[in-house]
Parts: structure tokens; C-alpha cells; sequence
């Protein structure tokens, strides 16, 4: 006697053969009910039912879960066997560090019992590329504090660039800083150090360092001061397209026509007293291109007219205490140098109200810069002076703390296309993804020393392109695409840089997979089952009508 649960079982093959032999069944069971023969109409039937079973694909469910065991190996690598049992099972019995990101993706989304081993892991964090006259900086985490170690950045000749020093107390982050002094791609050397000086861990930091695009910068002041000298130097050093305007009296001004038209200026500086002295249809017209989208930079340190900054910008400002001056001093640690720069006479409340917020804010957390929103613009207040008296003294760490500041006013040049690789770590045969920012869709990417792709948009990428490659050698990979102007260049590390940092980069992608999976379930295969065997039934119904042909053979 065979136990069925039938409420429990998948029907997945078509239904109209099996409803159509028990029909043909029902039928020649009501002829043969009609004249009585019961016996003949319980073999018609008991056939009928034994040939629909046979006939319908009926899975029953089968017990326990389809886990299938995979391994990988130290560089991450698996076995094509087993990425296919992983699309057929239910859960995975992981062991090793796991999959890259790019390798998870392409897989659906599976249970995972994972358990990995304790190791020293490493995480590096910098930027793939920058632009000359910014700081470089290197950050390495290690997955245990420990103390006694140290990071360095070394040149391509060896020679160190910078060193972090010894970690005198438990820790598991250290930072280097460094200022490139040329625009080129270049493959740098960071290295950890132990206690006694022996190499725990070294490989290549491949860093573009690009020339920047110049800004444009429009300077409006009716108070001449040696800060505003500064900045216009400062801004012309770094190339900037300045169109510049000093009042120096009342029928005096000096005058610095830019030398190429502004077609799109970054921002506009002011000093309070510029805005101070406008009239209102001026004021008004200034305010009015500022909500268009180009930033009011405003230096506030010859401000006066507190009504009007209220008035007109919702700005509340509060004269500076004169006992408190030294101590509401802002301090600045810019590559070493200490800057020390007094606040405007008058500034915001350390806690502006809506709609003014805090930009940024000094060493001892005292904030200095503010801004407002303006529709697409913003207004920004500048609450410090006499950043002059480091233009002598400590020129590049001057140029370094503007720059924060510009980064915090948000300038940018305007640049419409550019490249976006957000692989953290590409290696040879792993697959890895180029994105185009403002190119057409099906645009052809040319990499060299390989076939043509083309790119193609992605939902998870606003106004990019896309394409996949897997790219073949170690070293620089350069490409390039119709309607980007600059050459994209990648670097491809080797597949034994950086063993920890590789692990770490396994283990958090497979993490991410295994959150995935949990959290898609239903994504995962059907319940595992196993055919109903087909033999009996056939059998069944073989001796049913066997039975029925010999009664009617009887009579």
C-alpha cells in the first residue's frame, strides 16, 4: 500500500491528459453502472485513475533541505560544479572567505551557513584619482586594534613619502597624507610595519593625479583688505578665470578683466560691505542670480548693517564680545601648520536657526562658515579674517585650508561628462565595470588591447553608461568613448597584491550576499522534491483492464 499525500504534491505538467482519461473513465463506469455491472465499473474506473496519475507530472515534497557544501580557495577561487549546484540547491555550505561582489551578483539568491575563520584582515581606503594641489590621503584598517605598527607611503623609487609613525596605543586605523607634486598616473607603495620594523604587509597604490579644471570666479568688494588681495592671489595661482573688482574710493576702483569669457561662473565673491552699499534694485538683481544657481559667497568680516542681513538674507548676526575675541580665536591644523584666524565682527549664533545651518567648523568644533539655501543657488558667510598673515608665513598650508573651504562651499567646475569605476579592486579574469557619466546609450567603449563594448544604462546608475569587462593583464588599462573628452585610465592589480585586503573584499561581499538572501527568500528555487513513481500506477492500470477484457471475454 503506497501513502500519498496529495494535498502536499505539485502538479506541473499540462492537465488536460490526466482530466481527460478520468473523463473517459466517469463515462464507461455510468454505462457499465447502467446495466449493473459493478464490478466492470469499479475496473474502469480503477484504471481511468491509475492512467491520469501516470500521465500528470505529480512531484511530491521531499524531506530536508538541498544544502550543497562549497569551498573556496585562498585566492577565491570556485569550481564551475559547484556554481551550478548553487542555482539548484536551496542553502550553501560555505566555508573559505567567499566570493567577490562581481562573482555573488551573478548568482540567485541562496541560504547561507558560513562561519569564517579568524584572520588579520585589511581594508585600504583612497582615491583612485584627484586633481594637482590636492592632499592624498591613504587610510589602512586592520580588522584587530593592535599597537607598535605603522603605515607608509612610498614612492615608485622607494623613497618614503610619508610615515604615519609608531601607533603608541592599541589601534586599528592609521592615516598618511601627501601633496603630489605633478600631474601624472603614477603606482605608489604602501607598507605596514611592525613594532621591530619587519614588513607585515606591502603592495602598489595606483593614483591619476589630474590637472584641474580652472574655476570661474567673479570678486566684487568695496572695502580693499590684504584677505581679499590674498584670495585673488590664491585663486589666480590655482588658474582660476577671474573677473575681479576692488573699490579702492569713491571714484577709485581696480579692475581685473577675466581672461576668457565666463560661460559658467563657480561662484561669486563678495565682502559684506559690497552688499552692505548696494542699492535695493541691485541687491535685488544679485539675489536674483544667485537663485539662478551661482553661489554668494560673502566675506563677512567688514559686516555693519545687522538689520539689513536680517532684512534681506533671514541672517541674525551678533556683534563679537571683546573679552571672549582670543578665546573664540579659530583654529586650524592644515598639513602641519597651525592657522589661527579671529572671527568676523560680526557672525551667526553658533547654532543658526532655519533657514542658515553650520558648514564647518574649526579644531575646538567652534563653526566658522554658514550657508542658506536659495532655490538653486545658496548664500555662504565666511566668518573668519585676516587669513593674509599666512601667505608669507605658510603659503601651502593657506592654499590647503581654502581649498577645504572651496570643497565645503561645494565649488566645482562644471564638467558634464567624466568616468566612474567603483570596483575597489580589479583583478585579471575577474569581471569588473566601467561607467560613462553623460554619454549616449550603446555609445562604443574602446579598451585597448581588447574587443569594443558598448555601453548600456543601469537603473542603479543616474545619467551613466555602463559596460562589463573582464580585463587580462596586471598593470594600467586605459579606454576611451565617444563624447568623453579625457582618456579613462584603470589600474588592474595582480592577482598576489594584497592577499588580506582580497579576503577582506571576499568576506564583506559575501556577507552582503548572505543578507541578501535572507532577505529575498522567495527568490530561491523551488522546494526540493522527487517524482512520483510512475511503475506502480502503470501496473495498476494494466491489470485493470486486463480484468475487464477477460469479463467481457467470459461473456
Amino acid at each position: 500500500m503506497m501513502d500519498m499525500d496529495f494535498t502536499a504534491a505539485i502538479v506541473t505538467a499540462p492537465a488536460v491528459v490526466p482530466l481527460a482519461a478520468l473523463a473517459a473513465g466517469a463515462a464507461g463506469a455510468v454505462l457499465y453502472g447502467r446495466k449493473r455491472k459493478w464490478i466492470d465499473a469499479a475496473l474502469i474506473v480503477a484504471a481511468s485513475a491509475s492512467l491520469a496519475v501516470a500521465l500528470a507530472d505529480i512531484r511530491l515534497p521531499q524531506a530536508g533541505d538541498n544544502i550543497v557544501a562549497v569551498a573556496t580557495d585562498a585566492s577565491g577561487g570556485i569550481g564551475e560544479a559547484s556554481l551550478l549546484a548553487i542555482s539548484r540547491a536551496q542553502s550553501i555550505a560555505l566555508s573559505g572567505d567567499g566570493l567577490r561582489e562581481a562573482e555573488w551578483r551573478d548568482l540567485p539568491a541562496r541560504r547561507v551557513q558560513w562561519k569564517p575563520a579568524a584572520a588579520d584582515l585589511l581594508w585600504l581606503d583612497f582615491p583612485r584619482s584627484m586633481s594637482l594641489g590636492r592632499i592624498f590621503t591613504l587610510t589602512v584598517r586592520r580588522g584587530q586594534a593592535q599597537s607598535g605598527w605603522r603605515l607608509q607611503l612610498l614612492a615608485e623609487n622607494k623613497q618614503v613619502l610619508a610615515d604615519s609613525q609608531i601607533a603608541a596605543t592599541a589601534t586599528s586605523q592609521l592615516s598618511v597624507q601627501w601633496l603630489p607634486p605633478v600631474a601624472e598616473a603614477m603606482v605608489l607603495q604602501a607598507r605596514l610595519l611592525d613594532g621591530a620594523g619587519k614588513v607585515i604587509a606591502q603592495g602598489p597604490v595606483p593614483l591619476q593625479v589630474k590637472d584641474a579644471l580652472p574655476l570661474q570666479i567673479q570678486g566684487r568688494f568695496d572695502a580693499p583688505s590684504f584677505d581679499a588681495r590674498a584670495l585673488n592671489q590664491l585663486l589666480a595661482d590655482g588658474s582660476a578665470i577671474l573677473d575681479w573688482n576692488v573699490t579702492l574710493g569713491k571714484a577709485v576702483a581696480r579692475s581685473e578683466t577675466a581672461r576668457a569669457p565666463l560661460t559658467a561662473p563657480n561662484a561669486m565673491f563678495v565682502d559684506a560691505a559690497y552688499v552692505e552699499h548696494m542699492n535695493p534694485s541691485a541687491r535685488s538683481a544679485l539675489l536674483a542670480q544667485t537663485r539662478q544657481g551661482v553661489p554668494l559667497v560673502v566675506l563677512g568680516s567688514n559686516a555693519a548693517d545687522a538689520g539689513m542681513w536680517q532684512r534681506e538674507f533671514g541672517l541674525r548676526l551678533r556683534p563679537q564680545s571683546v573679552t571672549t575675541e582670543k578665546e573664540d580665536t579659530r583654529q586650524f591644523t592644515v598639513a602641519g601648520a597651525a592657522l589661527a584666524m579671529p572671527p568676523a565682527g560680526l557672525n551667526p549664533d553658533d547654532n543658526a536657526a532655519a533657514p542658515w545651518s553650520v558648514v564647518a567648523r574649526d579644531g575646538k568644533k567652534l563653526p566658522w562658515l554658514w550657508q542658506r539655501d536659495l532655490q538653486q543657488g545658496r548664500v555662504v558667510w565666511v566668518g573668519v579674517s585676516d587669513w593674509h598673515r599666512y601667505a608669507i608665513s605658510s603659503p601651502q598650508a593657506l592654499a590647503l585650508w581654502w581649498q577645504g573651504a572651496m570643497d565645503s562651499i561645494a565649488l566645482a567646475s562644471v564638467q558634464k561628462t567624466g568616468w566612474q569605476m567603483a570596483d575597489p579592486m580589479p583583478l585579471p579574469g575577474l569581471r569588473s565595470e566601467i561607467c560613462a557619466q553623460g554619454v549616449k546609450t550603446g555609445t562604443v567603449l574602446d579598451v585597448a588591447g581588447a574587443a569594443p563594448l558598448q555601453l548600456q544604462p543601469r537603473a542603479d546608475k543616474a545619467e551613466a553608461a555602463c559596460a562589463a569587462l573582464w580585463p587580462q593583464k596586471a598593470g594600467w588599462m586605459t579606454f576611451k568613448a565617444a563624447g568623453v573628452a579625457e582618456q579613462g585610465m584603470e589600474y588592474v592589480y595582480a592577482r598576489t597584491d594584497w592577499p588580506a585586503w582580497q579576503k577582506a573584499l571576499r568576506r564583506d561581499a559575501t556577507t552582503l550576499y548572505a543578507a541578501r538572501a535572507t532577505n529575498a527568500e522567495v527568490e530561491a528555487a523551488q522546494p526540493p522534491s522527487r517524482p512520483l513513481p510512475v511503475a506502480p500506477f502503470a501496473v495498476l492500470f494494466a491489470l485493470s483492464m486486463l480484468g475487464l477484457w477477460w469479463r467481457e471475454q467470459r461473456r
